[in-house]
């Protein structure tokens, strides 16, 4: 603080504009198998179209978390996603040929510059051209340079036949095709009969020697190449004759790039070869133009455009495996790398806790990750997930609800509705007693507009939906607020007294209803007593209640423990609980921070203590109507009150 002893005028500030932050819904979040993406690392997003562009979209082996989390997404706008490590391998660019004690031959075998980005077997539907400068397009061979007949076989003529995807032909030793390579684009013509692009799916070079004299004195020289070119379309033109044609060789991506790139750099496309990415054969997912093959370059507007860089930042396909294939760019390369070898370990089925659990681990931390819900996904029949997530997760963070389903073998697969009841109850009692889990009745079955089909999908991404888009104090359920999206029918539609017998185990049903539609009715927490805290709306507005004042209580740490701290306290504390209290979410309150609860041995201790007291509000499950009949000579007032 300054100190003056002449006159002077000393400024100081105090903030006390300190406040309980107001009460959000943080993201929910989830682990699972995925076709595609990190692994191990929580990725946040905020539609069903990320969660298709991250993780890929659904198949066979995933659907069922998939959609989990895409049904959650149809409701609010906020879930971390993990995918899981089960032991997948990568797709990469190599053609490697093994000799028999599965040693690689060198010279036989090729490296790719690139590889997939992530694990899995939707690795191998990628391929990665790219292209120098001088390989984006060159003439070949002019017309007059391929001669009239084979130079092996003077009787042969060279010629190309009508509907023809092949051609064979003989050249110079001075005409050598050294830039030609399978999936380039081979302009075939000239100016009388047009020109056509054939695209090239095989290419053969055979090296004809000449040997002159014999001996110590002998002389062995190349005569001519002899080609064999396989297209995957067919020629069309009038012209046969070799002789009267040109062939000029093109990148096979030309069209898509505005020219070629710069000495020194290259164009790189990534395309899903086999259509199983984006529905489309040959569709192009990505394309950096004009990269630098030198480290440490920028573009004019000073961004890096070193390849590795770009490619490590951007793509979302592939990553880079050796910058030694493609060099420096500076002779005549165009590269088709098709990826192989990328394989998926496991099936959301068949994956383990082992795999699971890693990926569930990285939500553990409050401090790094703010959450509010995690959601199974697809449960076991032995409840492992489910477990784990309560135990592990939510009852260690205390800040955050598990929401769980039961096995799809417990409702789907078996056929008696008094069946489904009893595997339900079952795995609702494999699982712990606890406030902050919720468990509902089943599955849903839902259209899959990625494979054209109905499946049977989990409920616990809707009804941790329908939480997210309600205040935490008010419940989820109901016709009003608990209509579940996205579903065609349940696979068990419990009757009133199916419904009795779950809710009185913690259960809480999805009912289909004539005029209503399907919704949840049931707001239950899987606590196992009766307790305020056996209902979803309390639970979640003390964990609400709870975080935000521990993060005001933050800025007192080091503060003086005396009347005024106590009393500031108690002034940004009893606003926040009184606004709550005028949206219907509290009763009544009580704060104290004073002398009462901080006694000389409390500030002694170096602690500051409050008491916080919260009626909270209550949902309706009962609703009981009396209707009574009176005779006519009889006032309401004399019988109101009377009977109950």
């Amino acid at each position: 603080m300054a100190f003056s002893v002449s006159p002077s005028v000393i400024v100081r500030e105090v903030d006390a504009s300190q406040a309980v932050p107001a009460i959000a819904t943080p993201p929910a979040a989830m682990a699972g198998v995925f076709r595609w993406g990190p692994t191990n690392e929580p990725i946040l997003l905020s539609s069903e179209n990320q969660l298709v562009d991250r993780f890929g979209a659904p198949n066979d082996a995933t659907y069922e978390t998939f959609f989990v989390a895409a049904d959650f997404l149809s409701y609010s706008n906020a879930l971390y996603v993990v995918r899981a490590d089960d032991g997948s391998e990568t797709a990469v660019g190599d053609d490697l040929v093994l000799d028999g004690n599965n040693a690689v031959i060198e010279e036989s075998s090729t490296y790719g510059a690139f590889k997939a980005k992530y694990q899995g077997a939707l690795g191998n539907s990628l391929e990665v051209a790219w292209v120098s400068s001088t390989g984006f397009s060159n003439d070949v061979l002019g017309v007059g340079e391929i001669p009239t007949n084979k130079i092996s076989n003077n009787a042969i003529d060279q010629v190309i036949s009508f509907n023809s995807a092949n051609i064979q032909f003989d050249v110079a030793n001075t005409q050598q095709l050294d830039e030609l390579s399978a999936g380039d684009v081979l302009v075939i013509g000239n100016e009388s009969v047009g020109y056509q692009e054939l695209k090239v799916a095989t290419f053969t070079e055979t090296v004809g020697t000449v040997t002159e004299g014999s001996g110590n004195s002998a002389i062995t020289y190349v005569g001519a190449y002899a080609y064999d070119i396989t297209f995957s379309n067919r020629y069309t033109l009038a012209e046969t004759d070799l002789n009267k044609l040109s062939l000029e060789r093109k990148w096979q991506h030309n069209t898509s790039f505005s020219r070629k790139p710069d000495a020194g750099n290259v164009h790189i496309a990534v395309i899903d070869k086999t259509g199983t990415v984006s529905g489309t054969a040959g569709f192009m997912l990505e394309k950096f133009e004009n990269v630098s093959t030198t480290a440490g370059a920028v573009t004019p507007e000073g961004a890096t455009n070193y390849y590795p860089t770009v490619i490590d930042n951007f793509s979302s396909w592939v990553a880079i495996a050796n910058t030694a294939v493609v060099g420096t760019a500076d002779t005549a390369i165009s590269r088709y790398e098709t990826m192989t070898g990328g394989t998926d370990a496991t099936t959301e089925s068949t994956a383990t806790l082992a795999h699971i659990g890693f990926a569930l681990d990285t939500l553990k931390n409050s401090n790094e990750i703010d959450i509010s819900f995690v959601l199974q996904g697809k449960g076991d029949d032995m409840a492992t997930r489910a477990n784990y997530i309560v135990s592990n997760i939510c009852e260690t963070r205390k800040d955050c609800v598990a929401f769980l389903s039961p096995s799809k073998e417990a409702v789907v697969d078996e056929l008696k509705m008094n069946s489904k009841m009893t595997n339900v109850l079952a795995y609702r009692n494999k699982v712990q007693n606890s406030s902050y889990s919720f468990m509902d009745s089943g599955y849903k079955y839902r259209y899959d507009k990625y494979n054209d089909q109905y499946r049977w999908t989990p409920l616990n991404g809707d009804m941790a939906g329908l939480a997210a888009r309600v205040e935490p104090w008010e419940s989820p359920a109901g016709f009003r607020k608990g209509v579940i999206k996205n579903v065609i029918k349940l696979a068990f539609n419990p009757s009133k007294p199916h419904r009795d017998t779950l809710y009185g185990s913690d259960v809480n049903p999805v009912i289909s209803q004539t005029g209503q539609g399907i919704v949840l009715f049931g707001d239950k927490t899987g606590l196992g007593l009766p307790s305020a805290f056996d209902r979803l709306n309390v639970r979640r507005l003390f964990i609400a209640v709870e975080k935000a004042i521990a993060t005001a209580a933050e800025s007192f740490l080091f503060e003086l423990n005396d009347d005024f701290t106590q009393t500031q306290f108690k002034n940004i504390v009893d606003p926040f609980l009184r606004d709550i209290q005028g949206r219907r979410g509290i009763i009544d309150f009580r704060v104290i921070s004073d002398s009462t609860v901080n006694t000389p041995e409390v500030v002694d201790q170096n602690k500051f203590r409050a008491s916080i007291f919260i009626k909270p509000a209550r949902s309706i499950n009962v609703i009981e109507l009396t209707f009574v009949a009176t005779r006519s000579g009889i006032e309401f007032d004399e019988i109101v009150g009377q009977i109950s």
